[in-house]
């Protein structure tokens, strides 16, 4: 199966404000059990296994939590590209202490995430908002109020995020309390990976990718402050990932390992 996340961002963001957006048309599909986003083609945006809806069910998607492995309890955690809603559920779910923030440019993504992938409704702790993901960043209201932010933006032909400019780095960094840490999907197979590398390495002091899974997706972990990665240390807290949450926290130290070896 094709796992290469797309979206219209970058050319619905140039857009002048005076015209209104036009977006690819919202479509789904369903196969043995799991219920899949897509823009009007076969690739894929994003899953639901229907009958686990608060569920990351694809594996990059879990990757994207990997930040768990150094924060137990984080206070805000923000999500910029909507998707299914599968982080934004999981982290609504397994972090009740959480404010869970979630930006989509989309509105037709928003509104598809209530009707058909079980997106809660915004209450005192969950505030999903339609906007540009730039404009949040440079909010300067939001920086320094992060734990971990995840980012997972596409553009329609899937040539790599569409955010991807040292710029928006930084803005991402600057979002992020002094421990925070940013989780970012990557496409490994396309020179846009080498181009997003270099422009988080340039506005975060440490950047370590874990293995590509399905079809060339990387998921890159950034830190606000660089920190001894002790792979054996983390065990533990990798232990209890697992036995709280099913996520394969294991495979993500394993595949630190091999990206520091």
């Amino acid at each position: 199966m094709l796992i290469k996340r797309k979206s219209i961002e970058k050319e619905e963001s140039s857009r002048p404000a005076t015209r209104k957006p036009k977006y690819a048309p919202v479509t789904l599909s369903e196969l043995d059990g799991v219920r899949y986003l897509h823009f009007g083609t076969e690739w894929v945006q994003g899953a639901m296994r229907i009958r686990k809806p608060d569920w990351p069910e694809l594996e990059y998607a879990q990757q994207m939590m990997a930040w768990m492995l150094w924060n137990a309890a984080p206070g805000h955690v923000a999500q910029l590209g909507l998707g299914t809603g599968a982080l934004t559920k999981f982290c609504y779910k397994h972090f009740p202490q959480a404010q869970v923030t979630t930006v989509e440019l989309n509105p037709s993504v928003i509104s598809i995430g209530y009707s058909m992938f079980k997106l809660p409704d915004n209450d005192g702790r969950l505030n999903v908002v339609e906007m540009d993901a730039m404009d949040y960043v440079t909010n300067p209201d939001h920086h320094g109020t992060l734990d971990a932010l995840q980012v997972d933006l596409y553009d329609a032909t899937a040539r790599g995020p569409v955010l991807d400019t040292p710029e928006f780095y930084q803005a991402c960094a600057a979002c992020l309390n002094d421990d925070g840490i940013m989780t970012v999907n990557l496409f490994g197979d396309h020179p846009s990976y080498a181009k997003n590398l270099k422009a988080m390495k340039f506005a975060f002091p440490q950047v370590v990718s874990l293995p590509e899974v399905h079809d060339g997706n990387v998921v890159a972990i950034a830190f606000k402050t660089r920190r001894n990665i002790d792979v054996a240390a983390l065990a533990e807290r990798a232990a209890q990932i697992v036995a709280e949450t099913k996520l394969p926290a294991k495979s993500w130290l394993k595949g630190l390992k091999a990206a520091l070896a």
